[in-house]
């Protein structure tokens, strides 16, 4: 899937206006999966999302992790969060999942 809009540095100072919420997942060292959904703009924070075989589109992501941070920027409001660990278990059926953290209003920093 192609990506609609260009992957922003945690430096540019124009995404705090656009996009003021913040998204972290969190991985627990077990492979698992995510999809993320929101009703605006997404856009992940930092590193390239082909290395961290991330897809990343205008409302929707998704992905893999299983240890580091994974974070993503956007506007209005969640729609959808989807995590199940490398043998499909979701959460919170499963204690490996990785945890998400959703913040409004959050400074770019």
């Amino acid at each position: 899937m192609a990506r609609e809009n260009p992957v922003r540095s945690q430096t540019d100072t124009t995404t705090d206006d656009r996009l003021p919420n913040l998204i972290t997942i969190v991985g627990r060292g077990v492979p698992s999966m995510f999809e993320i959904a929101v009703d605006g703009e997404l856009e992940m924070l930092g590193d390239d999302p082909a290395e961290d075989a991330t897809v990343v589109s205008q409302k929707v992501a998704e992905g893999t992790i299983d240890v580091g941070v994974r974070r993503f920027r956007f506007s209005g409001r969640m729609a959808n969060v989807t995590v199940v660990d490398w043998n499909g278990v979701p959460a919170p059926d499963s204690p490996s999942t990785p945890t998400i953290h959703i913040d409004y209003d959050v400074p770019d920093r």
